[in-house]
């Protein structure tokens, strides 16, 4: 018997890495076609006012069906406050949020029960576990990020406690760029078009083109920029957990993720250590540089100016095509593209990277704390 319990445990792998964060932690739950998906926040202090609006507001960016140029699952999103809140408050104990399922249509990956879908999870997961669950995904799906919205929701109010700012926004879908900067007028933009571009008329132009592309049942990716404000100067581990490292590690843990820069990123190559260099300054009494090629972090540490980075996504592997693949049996196949899904993910994106954001500057903002005596 005791044999038997050993060649067990050599046989099945138990999925690992649900959870993120130092002091303050996530861990998340759930599978796409599940009963519902959730999120335990553990290390929020107790006394933060709990705005329940404001998590469903958050949830309500990243909600599928908010319009023509997204998946057209139809989920309302609204979060379910279960433990470690009293009369909107937080008291110290593990906060614990879910949000219920109401839409599933699993019969639509029927066709894929024994295939791999091309540029999935599908055939990794089967490999690494020995099975997987096709409906959508299972925990390989997007849907999953649902959770992390509603915590980047709570680390967002915690962050507002000491004025820093998190503003992410679609700058490239396809071939189509836009290379300005952000202003209080052009950030007004940002909510009031279904592709998140500060510019109107360039959103115009990516929400033509996404819908072009879903028409030739092909899909399309894109960037989104993050600026972050008012960060104080001090967070972030200066050898293997600096602050551009765990963001970097964040964003390429979002689905369909394929790049991160911060600061002058890859254009910084083309400069010279002359050009590059942030000089430093006083304004107004405070240290500040000249430039911001840095990206707001020097030696993995924030230096107080403003953190910038760009995270690109590639387009969606679900095409409404018929592909090439392989089947359980490593036997030749079609597979045909069904359901619904995303001919973009950038535009829903974008309350995802603020929300990771948030988690990152929230623990290290708590880690930077405990630094000090």
């Amino acid at each position: 018997m005791v044999i038997i319990v050993l060649n067990l445990i050599d046989i099945f792998v138990e999925m690992k890495g649900n959870s993120f964060g130092s002091i303050f932690r996530i861990t998340t739950f759930g599978e796409s076609h599940g009963k519902a998906l959730g999120v335990i926040i553990d290390g929020c202090p107790a006394g933060l006012e709990i705005d329940e609006n404001f998590i469903n507001h958050e949830l309500a960016r990243r909600r599928p069906g908010q319009s023509a140029i997204v998946t057209q699952r139809k989920e309302p999103d609204q979060v379910q406050i279960l433990s470690g809140v009293f009369n909107n408050v937080s008291i110290g104990t593990p906060i614990s949020l879910l949000i219920e399922n109401k839409n599933q249509k699993s019969k639509d990956y029927s066709h894929i029960s024994e295939k791999f879908r091309p540029s999935h999870a599908d055939y990794t997961y089967q490999e690494k576990y020995g099975l997987r669950d096709y409906r959508g995904g299972g925990r390989s799906s997007a849907r999953e990020t649902v959770a992390r919205v509603a915590a980047g929701a709570i680390a967002k109010l915690l962050l507002k406690q000491i004025g820093i700012e998190i503003t992410a926004y679609v700058c490239q879908v396809g071939h189509l760029t836009w290379e300005g900067e952000l202003s209080l007028d052009n950030i007004k933009e940002i909510e009031k078009n279904p592709v998140r571009c500060p510019d109107p008329n360039l959103a115009v132009e990516m929400e033509t083109l996404i819908k072009e592309i879903k028409k030739q049942g092909d899909t399309v990716g894109g960037v989104i920029k993050c600026t972050i404000n008012n960060v104080p100067v001090g967070l972030g581990e200066p050898v293997f957990d600096k602050l551009h490292a765990d963001l970097g590690k964040a964003m390429l843990s979002i689905n369909a993720c394929k790049g991160f820069e911060y600061g002058s990123g890859f254009e910084g190559t083309k400069m010279r250590g002359s050009e590059h260099n942030d000089q430093f300054t006083i304004k107004e009494g405070s240290v500040s540089t000249g430039t911001n090629h840095s990206g707001g972090i020097q030696g993995g540490i924030s230096n107080g100016m403003p953190i910038n980075f760009k995270v690109a996504f590639k387009p969606v592997a679900t095409i409404m095509r018929d592909q090439e693949s392989i089947d359980e049996q490593h036997q030749k196949t079609i597979v045909s593209g069904k359901g619904r899904h995303d001919p973009c993910v950038v535009p829903r994106a974008v309350p995802i990277v603020e929300a990771m954001a948030a988690l990152v500057l929230a623990d290290h903002y708590f880690r930077n704390k405990t630094s000090k005596i």
